[in-house]
């Protein structure tokens, strides 16, 4: 083999310079406008019920309208079985939706998500991330989606760089002399992060929870931050690394906003002083980036 044609793979020792940012990502009208759907009984003016399917930003509205909107059959089960996975099906609903979603964002027809071009960001940079969704899937079906979306998004450019961010964290923080292959360092970055669907089964029981229920969407996002923000904290004890942590949330739901503002303020906060911690709440179409709030700490955190 000619010597150029085997070129050392890039390594940026500059990460070692870098802030310590970690981001948590709501999924639906945050990072893509999924054409997931949720299937209600809406009552009539006659005083009928008749079957009616939603968006996740509709919902989000009318989601504690128990006068006017029901699941079918009583059961919020077959209201949210397109954000669920089955045995029987070839491929999941997450997986077809984020398909069909990115497909015209690619091409510039449709809008990203407020936090798309944070979240692709954040790839590039190596970030440490957690994907926090109201959805009921298995951890690896997010996983997949962000694997796609890496797949997808990136440009080769875009990608290169990821890997050689992601060699320099390696190298300068894990003192790691072995050569990965661009698959392997692929692979232990997205073992490191996240990917909570928080009304799943998996994730019902590892919190606790025994029944899916409609109305524990905060208390267990909530719940999935703390668990990331641990799993965080750990990596970096092990690390040995002594630097300023901040962390950013997004979710295009108010009351997901507000649940988790409250959080980090009475808990978060306390757990962890020395964390800057800032919320976007993505629910505004006319604000791009999403509205900034500062819980705690004061810092420049762009997202």
């Amino acid at each position: 083999m000619d010597e150029d044609q085997h070129q050392e793979p890039r390594v940026n020792l500059d990460v070692q310079n870098r802030a310590f940012k970690y981001y948590i990502f709501d999924w639906d009208n945050n990072i893509l406008h999924m054409p997931t759907r949720i299937h209600l009984e809406k009552r009539t003016a006659g005083d009928e019920w008749e079957p009616v399917a939603v968006s996740t930003s509709f919902y989000s509205v009318v989601r504690n309208d128990r006068e006017h909107y029901r699941p079918p059959e009583g059961d919020w089960e077959l209201a949210f079985r397109e954000f669920r996975d089955f045995e029987e099906e070839s491929e999941s609903k997450f997986l077809l939706h984020t398909r069909e979603a990115l497909a015209p964002v690619i091409e510039g027809e449709v809008k990203q998500g407020p936090s798309f071009r944070q979240f692709r960001k954040a790839l590039v940079e190596g970030r440490l991330f957690a994907i926090v969704t109201a959805r009921g899937h298995r951890s690896e079906t997010l996983r997949k989606g962000v694997e796609y979306f890496i797949e997808k998004v990136l440009s080769p450019e875009e990608r290169s760089d990821m890997l050689a961010n992601l060699r320099g964290y390696r190298a300068v923080f894990e003192d790691d002399e072995v050569e990965w292959t661009d698959e392997e360092v692929m692979t232990a970055y997205l073992n490191l992060n996240r990917y909570h669907a928080v009304t799943s089964p998996d994730f019902r029981e590892k919190m606790g929870a025994t029944e899916p229920g409609a109305d524990m969407q905060e208390e267990a996002k909530q719940f999935a931050i703390m668990d990331f923000m641990r799993h965080v904290f750990r990596i970096v004890h092990e690390s040995g690394v002594d630097k300023p942590i901040s962390v950013g949330f997004s979710d295009d739901d108010p009351r997901n906003v507000r649940a988790v503002v409250e959080f980090i303020e009475h808990e978060l906060h306390r757990e962890f002083p020395q964390v800057k911690f800032v919320v976007y709440d993505t629910s505004e179409p006319d604000v791009p980036d999403g509205r900034k709030i500062v819980v705690a700490g004061q810092l420049e955190f762009e997202f």
